[in-house]
């Protein structure tokens, strides 16, 4: 039996110390999610140790990446580069539309903006931008 071959292209994150609360809480949302691997940083550093050195996870089956980055950045998250969700039913729609907004902002509110059945965009509480569609 042959193996998949890993994905070429993985989304990567960088964070500033809320690395591991973000991996917990995504894993949280997703019913097909996991912890593929995790380092920490020691007490020898760089980063403050117990913090993530690496992580890699997985959320619906898509292989993530993070860190926590021990140097601060004049730079954060943007809307520019989301996440997009395209959810099985209105009630997975509501249900992730709602969590990761709490904390968070709203940038397109859930509707029909014609090119879905319906969709929502947001920020969620550490800055990632998630793009929700609920295909026609």
């Amino acid at each position: 039996m042959a193996t998949a071959a890993p994905q070429k292209i993985t989304t990567f994150l960088m964070f500033e110390g809320r690395a591991e609360e973000a991996i917990t809480y995504y894993l949280s949302l997703f019913d097909d999610a996991e912890v593929i691997d995790i380092t920490r940083y020691g007490p020898d550093g760089p980063g403050k140790e117990g913090t993530v050195r690496l992580a890699t996870f997985s959320l619906a089956g898509q292989r993530l990446m993070c860190i926590d980055s021990y140097v601060t950045h004049d730079f954060g998250f943007t809307p520019a580069m989301s996440l997009y969700v395209q959810c099985e039913n209105e009630a997975e729609l509501d249900r992730l539309y709602g969590a990761l907004a709490e904390q968070g902002s709203e940038l397109m509110p859930l509707g029909s903006y014609g090119f879905s059945a319906r969709f929502g965009w947001v920020n969620d509480r550490f800055g990632v931008s998630w793009q929700l569609n609920l295909p026609a």
